[in-house]
């Protein structure tokens, strides 16, 4: 069983910059693909950014360019790096964890990011 905590939200001003992380703990060697996502009330889960074992990203077209997702193998810690943040990236960002036959999400962080 796989276990993540993030950490890192806050409040950060428009421009500014923010980095979140998410720990990983338990049968780690499962996971595929590490990620991160985002949520506002009244709207569905989107996705931010996602990196796999290889080191292959993706990122959502409203962040590319300002937010940056990578990882550190030796800590078990994926990180997303928040530059130039907008308002509308204000959400809970939900990290997330993929094996080949199950997906696992951590607790969640509040962004709030003012004008």
């Amino acid at each position: 069983q796989v276990h993540l905590v993030e950490s890192g939200g806050g409040l950060v001003q428009a421009g500014g910059s923010l980095r979140l992380s998410c720990a990983a703990s338990g049968s780690i060697f499962s996971i595929n693909v590490m990620g991160w996502y985002r949520q506002v009330p009244g709207k569905q889960r989107e996705l931010v950014a996602t990196i796999t074992n290889g080191g292959n990203t993706n990122y959502a077209d409203s962040v590319k360019g300002r937010f940056t997702i990578s990882r550190d193998n030796a800590k078990n810690t994926v990180y997303l790096q928040m530059n130039s943040p907008k308002p509308e990236d204000t959400a809970v960002y939900y990290c997330q964890g993929r094996g080949a036959n199950y997906e696992v999400w951590g607790q969640g962080t509040l962004v709030t990011v003012s004008s």
